[in-house]
């Protein structure tokens, strides 16, 4: 026998104790920075892929943008450039989220943002925006609810 059971002992510790810690960082709460952060990229990755249905499953029933723009809006223009563009690129040159000091239920990111978009690999058209959104706790999970860019 190369290796005499005691030798496994302490290998079987450390592995016990690293499932027990995976396991007791997946049942605590997440922390609500944290979840906004991942609802901001979340939302990025989205609109990068084309994937219109869950982007609107990210913005809340009350959502507005710019003046008097809504939810419809926001539906009709995403399919429109989703058919323009092959390839939709975000790049994020600063980012900033918080959570509003008098709620705890409301969030806030602001960024400097430069989105292109491409038929093939070249952009065709690339366009700077620095751009706000308000974010509403919805449950546990962060929904847009405004959208302002210049």
């Amino acid at each position: 026998m190369l290796f005499s059971p005691a030798f496994f002992l302490p290998l079987r510790r450390l592995c016990l104790l690293a499932c027990v810690a995976l396991a007791l960082a997946g049942c605590g709460k997440t922390d609500p920075k944290t979840a906004l952060d991942a609802a901001v990229q979340q939302l990025q990755d989205n609109l990068e892929a084309k994937k219109t249905g869950d982007v609107m499953d990210q913005l809340h029933s009350s959502f507005q943008a710019g003046e008097g723009m809504d939810r419809e809006w926001a539906k009709r223009t995403m399919s429109l450039m989703f058919m323009r563009y092959a390839n939709i690129k975000i790049l994020a040159v600063s980012r900033n989220s918080r959570i509003d000091s008098g709620s705890s239920q409301v969030g806030h990111t602001e960024a400097k943002v430069v989105v292109t978009g491409a038929q093939g690999v070249i952009p065709e058209r690339a366009e700077p925006y620095a751009v706000t959104l308000q974010w509403r706790l919805d449950g546990s999970t962060w929904k847009l609810s405004e959208l302002r860019w210049e």
